[in-house]
């Protein structure tokens, strides 16, 4: 898979699943913008970049803002004369049952994770248009297809994820742009560490996360990042509304 000459848009590339495949993207030929709300994660994703000899830049910005969606859009395009590829990664966990979670949470999530995607393609699409086609992968989770306790609004905003994607890929097929999605299982990221490290007891924690996984293990940002590569590279030009588990065999 190669990226030569592609211009890349990376949401929530501050740190794991978003940083790997930034620093991916780079290292197979792509110039790479990256987007993330902190701004020291995201200047040291640049670095990575930068240092595996591609071009980039760095937005700091929040995807639920519809001014900072449009923002990155634009400033990428003013960048590289293009969008080729839209990769959302940004989203929130906020663990909770219908019962407990609080409204403002659920919002929240809903926020960042559907509209968040929904503003970003909003602000994308209009400029593959013009350019004649493109790439869009957004990042869901298995917790849009099966069960998981205690993730009630997280479930439902990657299944609006999934939904609204295969949704896209159908409105834009003509345009030539694809639109895939990615559903993670249980990565080894910083954001899952911090939950664990936020739990009353985080060896157990973690023990009882890697016990959900068939594999025995917990994923690599870097092995869901070669999954996101493939959904937007040339050699899958074929292939849109499609959704790519990879769980270590969460769902079998």
């Amino acid at each position: 898979m190669r990226f030569t000459d592609k211009v890349v848009l990376v949401t929530g590339a501050g740190a794991g699943i978003g940083r790997a495949a930034a620093g991916l993207l780079a290292r197979a030929g792509a110039a790479v913008v990256v987007n993330g709300i902190s701004g020291s994660r995201g200047e040291e994703t640049l670095k990575l970049v930068k240092d595996a000899g591609a071009a980039g830049l760095f937005v700091q910005g929040d995807v639920s803002i519809a001014a900072d969606a449009a923002r990155m859009v634009r400033e990428t395009v003013a960048a590289f004369g293009k969008i080729d590829i839209l990769i959302n990664v940004a989203g929130i966990v906020i663990g909770g049952r219908v019962d407990n979670m609080t409204e403002a949470d659920f919002v929240r999530t809903m926020d960042v994770n559907v509209k968040g995607t929904f503003l970003t393609c909003k602000y994308a699409v209009p400029e593959m248009q013009k350019q004649g086609g493109g790439v869009i992968v957004n990042v869901s989770s298995i917790a849009a297809l099966k069960g998981i306790p205690d993730r009630s609004a997280y479930a439902a905003s990657k299944g609006a994820v999934v939904a609204l994607s295969k949704a896209m890929a159908a409105d834009y097929i003509k345009d030539n742009i694809r639109v895939n999605v990615v559903c993670p299982g249980t990565t080894d990221t910083p954001s899952l560490e911090e939950r664990m490290q936020a739990s009353a007891d985080p060896a157990a924690t973690k023990a009882a996360f890697i016990a959900r996984q068939p594999m025995g293990r917990l994923g690599t940002a870097e092995e869901i990042a070669q999954a996101i590569l493939f959904a937007c590279c040339d050699e899958a030009a074929f292939m849109t509304g499609s959704v790519i588990t990879i769980d270590g065999g969460a769902t079998v």
